[in-house]
């Protein structure tokens, strides 16, 4: 027998529609060779239920198949079946059974078996994931694949429930989506290539640093993040394993099949980011953090000061809200409530977007006490999950962030990166420990896993257990300044050698260039193109100070100084959209009460810059012209007025530029809106597809139950029709074709028909010979002779049944042979073939045991589905019920079925009179009905029952009963008003927040008003005009979505109207302007309709601003027609006009631009023309 180092063992988990997977899964097995792999099979099962399912497999395979005893040594080519009602395990090479220590239904067995595999055989560890619900065999897939181990599943539409392989390959820890008739030839070639590699020792020191590099750089270019301080060890596990899992011989291919297939580089980075966890992970750990060191925590916290925890490398989130939970724990038990600011990081998007759903599988109760489940956790009414109940979510930030690269946190009270320096080289530990020290406020505390430690920076920190590793922050600021330093900025006396290392050549050009760039450089920060900051050169202080609250990366704007933050805004803005280089001169920057003049430049870096990054970067440089002082106070002379009217105008553009910038700001927030509108819908469709589901599963109960009535109906008639047979030829024994022997009364052959001879060896001239000189062919009957003797002698005819030797069995019947006088001349032997009978009747007896089994098993479908039955007899008022329809009706088995009138009290008065008319219908027509109905209970309770009934007619179309079926569908109302309890809160939601942007809109537009009111400049009066006007269409749109009940759409007539008269009175003046409107009604989306909207605007303003400029009246008309599904708006004046010379498709006037953005985002087309005036025309489609 192989050792067990030399074979892989591959756990098997499934559940409903498991049986029919193991099947094709064994007959996919090649039958020329053996797998040499062991396979452990891990199916839920009934408890109180003998299984079979061992039998079951040997029918498919030619292994092996046992099913697990405790302590069983496993075998290559072999298949193991768990026994139900106990948990298997892998322990030392060894299957051990016991008891499960969870309650039935809760119960995640592969889960359990997966873990202990992975631990044992670390990457040798298989396991597959086959048809079933929930999410069992998930959480042991992960610990799986942390161990480097493989993991496949079920494609899920072969499956007969998908949910358990669903789960598995949407937390992306399959390798392989395969059918179960394909895994077998995968796996076999999977464990060639893994296990039949060098030994692990020797394949790390056979890969060269260049081809590690080379792994390393694909991972930075595609993920961002370099993994090159990463243990090697840590890396080539990984490494390996994908090669194994495409079959690949060496790692320099693996290299360039990675460099060719961008996919596998993400799935190389999603296996080096695999990583266990769970609540409340080595428990007695915890219970220290919980018993001391919170409470400590605690104790040095005033009301006001709030609680800062940082919990790097955080994956799922497991531990972070562990923490949290037992934090709210303390505070309850203290009666305080102070503020508690939680931040976890990781570097993986996809266990980020899990930490903060704060959604987990039901799989989470053996980790947590019921009392905490109960207390912290809020079931899903929809998938067996549990949701982290929002007080103690409301305490955590997730965000995501590199600590190799990223500034940490600051001023913390407690740090807990568990199982993520193992990791990490020992360079890269020293300074995440020394980032950590810095983290910290004096006195924080540490918290590493169990294989970690602070190294050799052990003069930082204190070690409070160092069994649990638990550490606090010694005070030691200078040497962690220190240090930390180090980290940050090369040290200055690199250039210059050590008198040690001997006589070396100076880098004097390096020397030169830094020593200028000190001298003679400007201040500048590098920002990437969001703004923050990257690396700072020079005395920035002047220019930036710490924002208030800043805790990740600092951010240029938010630090700017006053005089500096709107221009560097402005500017900053151009630069990124433009990618040229911007200039702002003379800038008035203010640090400590005075001010100092500046030049700003903000340039883009390009490949020339040596910035080849994923992420653009941009330089901004700070030149002080003028040495700081007070500004003084020009005199107010021509030359000082022209220089304020040129600052004026400067701001103006600016305020014009920022309300620019204000305005795309709200077109992104529409489409922020409409993006959480279609996630409402979503979430919506998702409910309806539920409830949907739940109705196909009470269809597909029913016609079960049909199927299973149908079945028991072709059984009876089966049954029948033996019975024919057997009367039949119970009829034709005395007719021909019989085999029939004449002997006189001395025994004598006298005559034979032709079938005699099959049976006694007859032939011509054996007539007249005594008949036991003949030798038959009957099988064990030597008393022929006697036989016949006795029936001459008492008259009395005798019948057997014999066989032959050929198997045939025939009736024998010996009779006196009688001639028309009554005289007894010898006797007739006559053999009627009774084979087909005897066939027959064997097969009577299996379709009767067939038939106890139907009915026990209708009987069982019925008691699972909670579905009763019932039957009428018209012809003799027999009424039958079945079991479940007494445990329905809660109604003791043994008393009789109620008659209909009673029946009838069961139900609520309202349901009482559907029923009773459903069934007078019914009996009266032969009309079948369906009904949910209330069913009141003797303690107030009230039950929904879904019933339905069918006429039962003889042979020729006459009604001769009744069939009716009761189930109780209590549950699945429950269901559907909790989904439409949750419907009616999120419309509730979605109208709060059309009511608050209109609020919020008008707060706008009374603020421009109040503006317009103010300023004496004409053109910026006419800009705020412009700009209320614009607002009031946005505005007037989420009246009119808020007015009514359809959030998507919009009544376009009723809105135009609305616009036009608003933008009349808000350029209502000396002059006489008439709006003929000639507009079709008919609703419009709301993202097409806020378009048209601004359009209309920005027309009727120019009509107004530039049309009636020669006279005091003016007549416009605007037409909104649409012809299927083409829209076409135009709007004419009697102004004006166009000059010829002026081509309007070239205009570069801003409410040109506007106008044709804004047809380009309806994908229409926009044109203006003279027309006795000025006719602009709009086209587009729906």
């Amino acid at each position: 027998m192989k050792k067990a180092e030399s074979f892989a063992i591959v756990g098997i988990g499934a559940s409903a529609g498991g049986l029919a997977a193991f099947e094709a899964f064994f007959a996919g097995m090649p039958t020329d060779k053996d797998p040499n792999m062991a396979f452990v099979l891990v199916q839920h099962l009934a408890p109180d239920h003998k299984s079979i399912l061992a039998d079951l497999v040997r029918r498919y395979t030619r292994m092996e198949v046992f099913e697990v005893e405790d302590g069983m040594v496993l075998k290559p080519n072999c298949a193991y079946i768990k026994p139900p009602n106990t948990n298997l395990s892998f322990q030392q090479g060894h299957l051990k059974l016991s008891e499960p220590s969870t309650l039935r239904g809760q119960r995640m067995t592969i889960d359990f078996f997966f873990k202990t595999l992975a631990e044992d055989l670390r990457e040798r560890a298989i396991g597959i994931v086959l048809s079933g619900t929930g999410f069992d065999g998930t959480l042991g897939a992960r610990a799986i694949k942390a161990e480097g181990g493989m993991v496949m599943a079920q494609l899920p539409e072969s499956t007969e429930y998908e949910s358990m392989p669903r789960s598995v390959i949407d937390s992306v820890l399959v390798d392989f989506v395969l059918t179960p008739a394909e895994m077998p030839a995968q796996l076999i070639r999977y464990a060639e290539h893994s296990l039949g590699k060098l030994p692990k020792k020797e394949f790390i020191s056979s890969v060269s640093t260049d081809t590690l590099q080379r792994i390393f750089t694909l991972l930075r270019t595609q993920s961002g993040h370099d993994f090159s301080q990463y243990k090697p060890s840590t890396i080539l596990r990984r490494i390996e394993r994908r090669i194994a899992i495409h079959q690949l011989m060496t790692i320099d291919e693996y290299v360039a099949f990675a460099s060719q297939t961008p996919t596998e580089v993400d799935a190389l980075f999603r296996d080096v980011l695999i990583g266990v966890t769970n609540f409340f992970r080595d428990p007695d750990a915890f219970a220290e953090i919980e018993e001391k060191i919170i409470p400590q925590l605690c104790d040095k916290k005033t009301a006001d000061a709030s609680l800062r925890i940082w919990v790097p490398a955080c994956s799922t989130g497991e531990e972070a809200y562990t923490i949290a939970i037992l934090i709210s724990e303390e505070m309850e038990k203290r009666k305080i409530h102070f503020p508690v600011q939680l931040f976890a990081t990781d570097i993986d998007p996809k266990a980020i977007a899990t930490a903060r759903a704060g959604v987990y599988p039901e799989t989470i109760a053996e980790d947590i006490t019921p009392e905490r489940l109960a207390r912290f956790f809020v079931r899903e009414s929809v998938g067996n999950t549990y949701r982290v109940h929002k007080g103690i979510r409301d305490m955590l930030v997730f965000s995501e962030q590199d600590l190799t690269r990223d500034p940490p946190f600051s001023k913390l009270d407690l740090i807990s990166c568990r199982n993520l320096l193992i990791y990490l080289s020992s360079d890269l530990q020293k300074r995440i420990i020394i980032l950590f020290h810095y983290a910290l406020n004096p006195k924080g505390y540490l918290f590493l896993g169990n294989s970690e430690s602070v190294g050799d920076n052990y003069h930082l920190f204190t070690s409070l257990n160092r069994m649990l590793r638990i550490f606090q922050k010694k005070e030691d600021i200078i040497s962690f300044q220190r240090s930390f330093s180090a980290r940050i900025i090369p040290p200055g006396n690199d250039l210059i050698p050590s008198p040690s290392k001997g006589r070396v050549k100076f880098p004097l050009r390096d020397i030169a260039e830094q020593a200028l760039l000190k001298q003679f450089a400007p201040a500048a920060a590098l920002v990437d193109d969001k703004g923050n900051i990257l690396y700072l050169h020079g005395r920035t202080g002047m220019f930036f100070e710490p924002a208030p609250g800043e805790t990740i990366a600092p951010n240029i704007m938010k630090m700017a100084r006053e005089g500096l933050r709107r221009d560097l805004s402005l500017s900053f803005h151009k630069a990124v959209t433009s990618r040229k280089q911007i200039e702002c001169k003379e800038l008035q920057v203010k640090t400590n009460g005075s001010y100092s003049t500046i030049n700003l430049t903000i340039s883009p870096l390009g490949d020339s810059d040596h910035a080849n990054t994923e992420v653009p970067l941009f330089l901004v440089v700070l030149e002080i012209i003028s040495a700081e002082g007070i500004v003084a106070i020009p005199s107010a002379d021509k030359s000082t007025e022209s220089a304020m009217i040129l600052s004026l105008q400067k701001e103006l553009q600016s305020n014009q530029e920022y309300l620019q910038s204000t305005l795309e700001e709200l077109e992104t927030a529409n489409e922020e809106l409409k993006f959480s509108n279609e996630e409402m819908q979503s979430v919506n469709e998702e409910m309806q597809s539920t409830n949907e589901e739940l109705e196909t599963s009470k269809e597909e109960l029913q016609s079960v139950n049909e199927e299973l009535a149908t079945v028991n109906h072709e059984l009876q008639s089966k049954v029948t029709d033996l019975s024919r047979v057997n009367n039949d030829m119970n009829n034709l024994l005395s007719g021909t074709g019989i085999a029939t022997i004449f002997v006189d009364y001395s025994l004598r052959i006298l005559r034979f028909t032709p079938m005699a001879t099959k049976i006694i060896n007859l032939i011509e001239s054996d007539i007249d010979r005594p008949v036991n000189h003949i030798l038959s062919n009957l099988k064990n009957y030597e008393t022929l002779t006697s036989d016949i003797q006795a029936v001459l002698d008492t008259l009395v005819h005798k019948e057997l049944e014999v066989q032959t030797t050929a198997g045939i069995w025939y009736s024998m019947r010996i009779l006196p042979y009688r001639t028309l006088n009554n005289v007894i001349e010898g006797a007739v032997l006559t053999f009627v073939d009774i084979n087909e009978v005897k066939r027959l009747q064997a097969l009577r007896e299996a379709v009767l045991t067939t038939l106890q089994n139907r009915e026990r098993d209708l009987k069982e479908s019925q008691r699972i589905a909670h579905v009763g039955s019932w039957h009428i007899n018209m012809i003799t008022n027999e009424v039958d019920w079945s079991v479940e329809l007494y445990r329905i009706y809660e109604i003791d088995s043994s008393l009789p079925p109620l008659p209909f009138v009673e029946q009838m009290n069961l139900y609520s008065l309202a349901s009482r009179e559907s029923f009773a008319s459903a069934i007078t219908i019914l009996q009266e027509k032969g009309t079948p009905y369906s009904l949910e109905l209330q069913s009141e209970r003797k303690d107030g309770s009230v039950r929904w029952m879904f019933v339905k009934g069918e006429a039962e007619y003889d042979m020729i179309g006459k009604m001769i009963g009744l069939w009716g079926a009761v189930q109780d569908i209590t549950k699945q109302k429950q269901v559907e008003e909790e989904i439409t309890k949750q419907l009616t809160e999120k419309e509730i939601l979605l109208k709060e927040v059309h009511h608050r942007i209109k609020n919020n809109l008008a707060s706008v537009e009374g603020l421009l008003t109040l503006q317009s009111e103010e300023t004496e400049i004409e053109e910026v009066k006419l800009a705020l005009r412009e700009s209320i006007s614009r607002i009031q269409s946005i505005r007037l749109l989420y009246e009119k979505l808020l007015a009514g009940r359809d959030y998507q759409d919009i009544a376009i007539k009723d809105y135009l109207n609305s616009l036009l008269d608003s933008i009349l009175l808000v350029f209502a003046g000396g002059k006489t302007v008439s709006i003929e409107r000639r507009i079709d009604d008919f609703s419009l989306n709301s993202k097409k309709a806020i378009t048209l909207g601004i359009i209309v605007n920005e027309l009727i303003t120019n009509i107004f601003n530039h049309a009636f400029t020669e006279k005091d009246h003016g007549n416009i008309r605007i037409d909104l027609v649409k012809d299927e599904n083409r829209i076409t708006f135009s709007i004419k004046d009697d102004g004006t006009g166009i000059v010829p010379k002026e081509v309007p498709s070239k205009s570069t006037g801003f409410g040109q631009l506007v106008i044709k953005m804004l047809a380009e985002q309806l994908k229409g087309t926009f044109r203006v023309e003279n027309d006795f005036g000025t006719r602009s025309i709009l086209k587009f489609e729906i």
